[in-house]
Order: structure tokens, then sequence, then C-alpha cells
């Protein structure tokens, strides 16, 4: 009997712990309620004050590289600090050439489209009068870095560079370049046509969204056919050493250009593309032409296998999300107020080091900060920080959940999925069943204790009978 007992007391323990600890603080004398936000202690783009170990050296003034994907900075240095980006500036007037012009558009090339360029600067060599493809003019400007390409398309779209220009940091304001200056389409030696390592990359991702541009910056040799004026055919070959040469292939390349100023030195954007990851890197400034193509291998090579790049999964964060609810509603039982709307908001991936992942992780919601003022009339909202936390200590900021807190008079249609009646009903019928079953377990135990104890009793009456 007592083992039963036991066994009971343990079993309504277990039902006493179904319902979660809430951390939630309810204020019934609060006067200025907190908004709910909750401090983070590492976020995207802080790789860089914790990076790993064993990260390549990188020779230039400034560095980046970028996972696409989740938006993350892997490593960099001085990745804000503005420097005049040479002839990597072709980017953007490519970028914009894709978006505004068709490849087949043709070109009639007018004397401002090539004169003023200085004389040691690449150039196709196209004539006043003569009739060129978009096209062949993107491949130019890509495989052999041809200033005179870029210009005839500026002034094609925008009728002078100046205006083109103009056009150019409207556009890079758009993607979210916030250090960037153009001031000419090509990247000539001018010290007030800036941008910053973080900027190129912004741009360079933008670029390779258009499988056009891929196509162009991977092939290996273009053959432009005869113009209206030139009846013989002209053979581009693509200078950049990632499809150029043996010793600085590299399978994954995607796109880029190639750059160089005496102001700053040489400098290389190229993006890659590995198992369903897109990396973005920018060197600026490198110590010489073999060194950018060597560090911006070893960056690629480090950011694949350090690093890793993981897609979140809504439906992995409904549990917690309505376990969230719930316990905001628990802690407002007795009081006039309610979760009346709530809604998640959560990151497509998150990026982070390898080895950090292979430690393993869990999906939390911190409440602690958030304080309800019971008093109040007016709805309060709260957006709430959803963490993914490492077992190094390590938590980032997945996502956010968004709860509007007001009275139960004004709680109109909420979505059946987002309310915690019916869980509340749930876990009191599943507590109910369990009473009912541990009940009869009772029942039946008593009844096979009454009927040993029974035999029992008779076994001794009749011993008794068979002593006398």
């Amino acid at each position: 009997m007592k083992r039963i007992l036991s066994s009971l007391l343990i079993a309504l323990m277990i039902i006493g712990f179904i319902s979660p600890f809430t951390v939630l603080a309810v204020n019934d004398d609060l006067d200025n309620p907190d908004d709910g936000m909750i401090s983070q202690n590492e976020s995207y783009g802080d790789l860089l004050i914790d990076p790993p170990n064993d990260l390549p050296a990188v020779t230039g003034t400034s560095y980046i590289l970028i996972d696409c994907e989740s938006n993350t900075i892997l490593m960099g240095k001085n990745i804000d600090s503005p420097v005049q980006p040479a002839a990597i500036t072709k980017l953007m007037t490519i970028l914009i050439a894709l978006e505004e012009l068709s490849l087949d558009d043709t070109i009639t090339i007018t004397q401002p489209m090539y004169i003023g360029i200085p004389e040691n600067y690449y150039t196709l060599g196209v004539t006043e009068g003569e009739e060129v493809t978009v096209r062949d003019l993107i491949y130019a400007a890509l495989l052999a870095s041809d200033s005179d390409a870029c210009l005839a398309i500026a002034i094609k779209i925008s009728g002078s560079e100046q205006l083109f220009a103009g056009k150019m940091n409207a556009r890079a304001a758009e993607l979210g370049c916030t250090n960037t200056h153009f001031t000419n389409c090509y990247g000539n030696d001018d010290v007030n046509n800036t941008s910053t390592a973080h900027d190129m990359a912004i741009i360079l991702n933008e670029c390779t969204t258009h499988q056009d541009f891929i196509d162009i910056s991977t092939t290996f040799q273009h053959t432009m056919l005869g113009t209206n004026l030139y009846s013989d055919s002209r053979v581009i070959s693509n200078a950049n050493r990632f499809i150029s040469t043996q010793e600085y292939s590299y399978d994954y390349y995607i796109g880029g250009l190639t750059g160089y100023s005496d102001g700053v030195g040489y400098s290389v954007a190229a993006a890659s593309s590995k198992n369903g990851r897109k990396l973005v890197g920018i060197i600026l400034g490198a110590t010489d032409n073999q060194a950018r193509y060597t560090d911006m291998i070893n960056m690629f090579d480090s950011g694949y296998s350090a690093f890793s790049t993981l897609p979140l999964d809504q439906g992995e964060f409904m549990p917690l999300y309505n376990d969230t609810i719930e316990q905001i509603n628990s802690a407002l039982l007795g009081t006039d107020l309610a979760v009346m709307e709530s809604s998640m908001e959560l990151s497509n991936y998150i990026t982070t080091t390898s080895v950090r992942v292979s430690l393993g992780s869990t999906n939390t919601v911190d409440l602690s900060p958030v304080v309800i003022d019971t008093t109040s009339m007016a709805d309060q909202s709260f957006r709430i920080p959803i963490c993914r936390s490492y077992n190094d200590g390590k938590v980032y900021i997945v996502g956010v959940l968004n709860v509007l807190v007001g009275q139960k008079d004004n709680l109109v249609s909420i979505n059946p999925e987002k309310q915690s009646i019916w869980s509340g009903l749930r876990k009191a019928l599943v507590t109910l069943i369990v009473i009912l079953v541990l009940f009869i377990i009772l029942v039946y135990a008593l009844i096979i204790f009454r009927k040993k104890a029974r035999n029992r009793a008779y076994k001794e009456f009749r011993d008794k009978n068979k002593m006398l």
C-alpha cells in the first residue's frame, strides 16, 4: 500500500510540472511599463569581435567576406573606411545596365563616349558612329575592364557621365550603401570617387542576382562580331585570373572584377557559390597583383569551412511561440488583460562558427524584462526577441515575437493557433484523464488489497479450526 501511495504522489508531482514556469512580471503599481526589448549578446556581424583562431591573414587596406544568405560578415578589416575602389567601380555601372537595358539593345557611339579617358586605361576601341550591342559592351567591361564600354553605357542611360554618377549614388543608397560616393562610371583615379569594402560587397552581391552577370563574368573568351563600321571580329579575353589561369582558378567563382590605382594599390571583388552558400569578398589595396587572388581564395575556403549557415524553419519555433503566449495569458489570469494579437518574425538563416554549431543549441524566449501594467486601460505592445542559445554561451537573436496585451472586453477575433484557450482546456483535460486513470489504479489496487486481506483472514480462520 505504501508503494502504491508513493507512486500516486510522484504522478501528482509530474502533473504539477505540466504547467511551464513563467518569468513574466505583472506589476499592479507600475507607472512606466517596459517596452519588452531585450539586449542581444551577439548579433549578425559580430563574428568580427570573436573570430575563429585559424582565419587566414589578408593583405590590404581593407577587406571583407560576407555570407549572403544570412547577411553575416564573416571576417574583415576597416570594412567601412572609404577608399578609391578603382576599376571595381564598374560593378555599379554594369548593375544599372543589367537593370535598365536589354543585352540586345544597340548603342551608337558618340565622341563623348570615349574622348577623355586617360591613355593608360583599358579600352575596347570604339569609334564615333559605330553601333555596338549592350551585350558586347558588358563583356568588354567585365572581361577586359574596358572603360569606354562603361562610358558608352552611362551616356546611353543618362545622357552624360555626371548625371549617370548621380544615378549610381542613388542606386547605391537604395541597396543600403552608406559610405559610397561615385563621381565617374569606370573608376577614374579621382580622390572623390570613393566607396568601402562593405558597400562594394553589397553592390557585387546584387550583381550576382542577375544570371547574365554570372554567365558573362565566368566566360573565358568572347568573340565580338563585326559592326557597321568594322567587318572584323574582336576577341575579348577574360583577364581575371580566377578564369584565365590554372594557378588561381577557383571552381566556385561566379563573378567579379579587379582594379588598381596609384593611391590605393591592387583591389579585387569576387563572389563564389558552393553547396547553396554564396560568399562575397572584397579586398582593397592589396600589396601586389598575385596576393589579392591568393588571399581571396583563402578567404573563400575559410568561409566555407570555419563557418556554417543554417536555415531557420518557422515550424521549429511554433511550440516555443505557443508556449510563450500561454505563459503570458497564464500570468494574466485574474486580471482584465489577455493577449489580443501576436505574431512571429523570423530570420531565414543563421550563420556562426562551425565549431559552435557542433556543440548544439536550444531555442529560447527570455520574458524576464517584460513587465505588464495591469492597471492600465491602454493596449501594451511588446517585441520579445527569439533567441538561439549555443552551448558555449553565445546567444543570437533570430527573430522577434510581437505581442499586444489589452482589455479582455476588447478581445475580438484571434487566430485559434495563437490563443491559449484551447491549450488550457487541453491541459485541463489531460490532467483530468490522468487523475481518472490514477483513481482507477487506486481503486483496483484497493480491491486487490482487500481480496488478499480476506484470503489471508480466511486462511488464518481455517488454520485455527484445524488446530482445535
